[in-house]
């Protein structure tokens, strides 16, 4: 590779680390070829992008990005694979899926909306971190279940009190 292709890959990885808000890195060294297929499928068909990198690069673009990415230096050991996603919780949750039947992935680090997870000990937390949609329909329930309420309870009391009304009506006759 050459310094100018170099240069050119080290970009490309800062424009990827500075632009988004959940990445995660893993080694998924010691997979064979056909299982890292089914790996790269199942994240192309989540949307979650899956690049192996180079340390060395990774680390001059993580250097060269605004945001401060040093707690993910110590993580920049071995074969290295960056996940890139939406929700929070999307690589987390493949690669559990991944090691019910294998040892690999392996959750190196995880930066998820200005903070660092290190360490794969870390790795069942985050798979059950819940996406922003879920958050939002959580809230969205939570602030129709009172109006829902007072509608329920104002549509069954509108027989009880016409009747209320009628009888108290023929009552003063």
């Amino acid at each position: 590779m050459t310094r100018e292709e170099k240069t050119i890959a080290i970009e490309n990885l800062k424009e990827i680390v500075t632009s988004n808000n959940v990445i995660y890195l893993s080694d998924i060294s010691g997979i064979d070829a056909e299982t890292t297929s089914k790996l790269r499928r199942l994240c192309h068909s989540k949307g979650i992008k899956l690049q192996v990198v180079k340390n060395t690069m990774l680390k001059k673009a993580l250097e060269s990005s605004e945001k401060d990415f040093e707690p993910f230096y110590v993580a920049l050991k071995g074969n290295t694979s960056i996940m890139i996603a939406e929700a929070a919780n999307g690589p987390a949750q493949i690669i559990k899926e991944f090691r019910k039947k294998q040892k690999r992935p392996i959750l190196k680090g995880a930066f998820i909306n200005e903070s660092f997870y290190i360490g794969d000990e870390h790795l069942e937390v985050l798979s059950t971190l819940k996406s922003r949609e879920e958050l939002l329909g959580e809230i969205i329930a939570l602030l129709q279940s009172p109006a829902k309420n007072v509608v329920a309870s104002l549509q069954s009391g509108k027989h009880t009190i016409a009747g209320l009304v009628k009888a108290l009506g023929e009552r003063k006759n």
